[in-house]
């Protein structure tokens, strides 16, 4: 049968589209195939590896979608290389997609003498938004929660921290990392600040991880950064004291002071303007401590603007916990020019080799 003109040019899109899809998700074609020797002590491969099992979470969910089983599915590549196996897959009680995923390493015998001292025994992954009509409208009803602040409250959330849960109580917290990308790096935060004030802290690869901020990095004079990040200390302090008092607490009663035990590897693109205002949070913090104001900085620090503006409206004195603000963090910005924001978000740029990194440790006190 002959296609008109108009069906012939929607088959070439759709043909050109699903090209364009598999060459995106290909490990062949897309993955990291410089890593054919693993070290574990280097925090580059440590990265790149745990990006790309965070990728074979997409990719276990674009293989549902498109019906993709056995040798054509493209998703195994991406945990087999570095001698994952894939044990579980989170999926959602909505939807039933496929939102993260449990990986094992399985090294073989012969590669007993290699460094394996830093690696995992178990990485807990979750991908983040696709824009695909089959996951889409769940994966924005999520974003929507962490910007009102209500990712705990979610079944997807109660599903990953099951999972974690249990896999803390058979291995122990050091044989198991978490990872994550834009909204799965919100779900391992969370997951990683939960089981965290129960003794247990996981080491987490954060990449691209949502701050819901004004995008003050974006501007580009210094001074009139530091100006705006310091009134908005200021004014976020004055609220906390109006709402919750002056109440001193001990630094072992202290649940900011606790977690700070905690220390996530963050990874974010100042071009993100998503994930870029964490490189102001923590340098801001450090810039209040050394002109002497750091008492203030504490205050503000672990507390939201807008979360305790909300709370002067509803007259309460409590306030949700907000996500996003950590007191320890081992941050990596990616200095490396990106071509646009998809580019700047998209989770492919933390296994490349030729990485413009800036590294720095931020630990509260």
């Amino acid at each position: 049968m002959q296609l008109s003109i108009s069906e012939y040019q929607k088959e070439r899109t759709r043909t050109a589209n699903a090209v364009m899809s598999f060459e995106r998700e290909d490990f062949g074609l897309l993955g990291p195939l410089h890593l054919n020797s693993i070290d574990w002590e280097n925090s580059n491969h440590r990265r790149s590896i745990a990006a790309s099992l965070v990728q074979g979470t997409y990719i276990l969910e674009r293989d549902r979608q498109e019906k993709r089983q056995g040798s054509q599915a493209l998703a195994p590549p991406w945990w087999e290389f570095f001698h994952f196996k894939l044990i579980r897959q989170l999926v959602d009680d909505a939807d039933s997609c496929v939102f993260g995923a449990i990986y094992e390493y399985a090294p073989p015998s012969s590669h007993c003498n290699d460094s394996i001292d830093r690696s995992p025994r178990y990485v807990i992954a979750f991908r983040g938004t696709i824009n695909k009509p089959d996951s889409f409208s769940r994966d924005f009803s999520l974003d929507i929660h962490i910007i009102r602040n209500g990712l705990h409250q979610t079944s997807r959330f109660e599903i990953a921290m099951k999972a974690v849960r249990s896999m803390v109580a058979m291995v122990g917290d050091s044989n198991v990392w978490l990872a994550g990308h834009s909204l799965g790096a919100a779900m391992a935060m969370l997951a990683g600040k939960t089981i965290a004030k129960t003794g247990n802290f996981l080491e987490a690869f954060l990449f691209n991880p949502p701050f819901l901020s004004a995008p003050i990095e974006r501007i580009n004079y210094g001074n009139v950064k530091h100006g705006l990040r310091f009134a908005s200390s200021v004014i976020t302090a004055g609220l906390v004291l109006a709402t919750k008092g002056n109440s001193q607490t001990s630094q072992s009663e202290d649940p900011f002071f606790i977690l700070s035990a905690w220390t996530p590897c963050l990874f974010v693109n100042p071009t993100d303007h998503l994930c870029s205002e964490y490189i102001g949070y923590f340098e801001h913090r450090k810039k209040m401590e050394e002109i002497g104001y750091g008492a203030i900085e504490r205050l503000a620090t672990q507390n939201s603007l807008g979360d305790l503006f909300m709370s002067v409206m509803r007259r309460s004195a409590e306030a949700a916990e907000p996500l996003h603000l950590l007191p320890s963090a081992y941050l990596t910005v990616n200095l490396t020019p990106s071509q646009d924001f998809k580019q700047a978000h998209g989770i492919q740029q933390w296994w490349r080799p030729d990485l413009h990194l800036k590294c720095n440790l931020y630990k509260y006190k």
